[in-house]
Formats: C-alpha cells, sequence, structure tokens
C-alpha cells in the first residue's frame, strides 16, 4: 500500500471513530435531557446524520446503547474509588464509601436513569445494569470483609441496597436532600449496620 492510500485508510479510520463519538455523545446528551428513549431518528438528528447511517457504527439499537453505558462506565470508574482499603479503620471506609459513591451517582444520573427506564425492555442493558450492580456490591464485600466475617448474612445485602444508586435517587430527587446531608445520611445508616 502507498503512504498515500495509508494515510486515506487512517484517514477514513479517525472519521469513522470520530462519527461513533459523535453519536455517543448525541445519546448521551439527549439522556441529560432526560429523554430516555430515544429513537434513532433522534440520535441521528442531534450527532448530524441520516438514521441510516447509525448503523454504520453500530450494529444495531443495542449495541448502541451498551457503547453508551460502556462510555459511561469508563469515566465514572474513576470517581469510585473510596481512597482506602479493607484493613483501614470502619469510619473512615464507610465515609470514603458514602462519598464516592455519591460521586459516582450525581456523574451518571441520566444514563443510570436511561438504563433504569429501559431495561425491562433490553435484554443488553438489563445485562449491562446488572453487570454494574454486582460490581459495586464486590466492591463493598471488598472493603468490609474483616466487618462481615462476623456478621449476619443480611448485612451485605442491606448494605448493598444503601449503597445504591436507587437509594441516592430517592434521598436526593425525593427527600431533597442536599448532597452533604446524603453522604452523612449514608454514613450513619452504613455505620448502624456494621
Amino acid at each position: 500500500m502507498s503512504a498515500t492510500g495509508a494515510r486515506e485508510l487512517d484517514g477514513r479510520r479517525l472519521r469513522r471513530q470520530q462519527n461513533r463519538e459523535e453519536v455517543l455523545d448525541a445519546l448521551l446528551a439527549l439522556w441529560d435531557e432526560g429523554v430516555y428513549d430515544a429513537s434513532t431518528a433522534q440520535v441521528a438528528e442531534r450527532a448530524g446524520l441520516s438514521p441510516r447511517s447509525l448503523f454504520r457504527y453500530f450494529d444495531d439499537v443495542d449495541d448502541l446503547s451498551r457503547a453508551a453505558i460502556s462510555r459511561q462506565q469508563r469515566r465514572a470508574l474513576t470517581l469510585l474509588d473510596p481512597g482506602v482499603g479493607p484493613g483501614a479503620p470502619t469510619a473512615d471506609k464507610v465515609r470514603g464509601v458514602a462519598e464516592a459513591r455519591v460521586r459516582l451517582f450525581e456523574s451518571i444520573i441520566p444514563a443510570a436513569r436511561a438504563a433504569r427506564a429501559s431495561a425491562h425492555r433490553n435484554a443488553v442493558v438489563r445485562h449491562e445494569l446488572r453487570e454494574s450492580r454486582a460490581y459495586l456490591r464486590r466492591q463493598l464485600r471488598r472493603l468490609f470483609s474483616p466487618e462481615l466475617a462476623g456478621a449476619a448474612p443480611t448485612v451485605l445485602p442491606a448494605l448493598d441496597a444503601l449503597c445504591s444508586f436507587e437509594t441516592y435517587d430517592l434521598m436526593r430527587t425525593d427527600q431533597g436532600l442536599s448532597r452533604a446531608r446524603t453522604i452523612s445520611t449514608i454514613a450513619a445508616a452504613m455505620t448502624a449496620l456494621l
């Protein structure tokens, strides 16, 4: 292949990747606006593409949803670190987890709501949501392994529910708690459980 041909191929790959990213940006922007069940036409229009061209970049709607959720998860992972390990004092771990979960959930509100709104009818989203929840539960199990060693088997499921997006959303949205009050409420309940 000539140098010119290689540059053209690289240029096409770059454009394809840029267009793919623009489609993901469009879907995530719609989720940010509360449009959790966006049509392919809405996503395409927002991305400046035709609806048919979306499927040059994604196999189907499930593939698009999976890619958007995956991108959000990758961005969110850095926010999830509680800054402490299993050997830290329980109070430090509790505070670290409460702060990290609130920080995480604040960054993924639109995608988290979109996933929950569509999980019942979209097997891919349901699977991704289940995997995310399992990851968060494993983090709690690992971090609080010393405290859970002698605890009743009901403690981890209760801790998991307490540290979930659904609990965060209930406190922030329905109960109108501030960010600081949400963190302190979750931390106090975790302390009582542990």
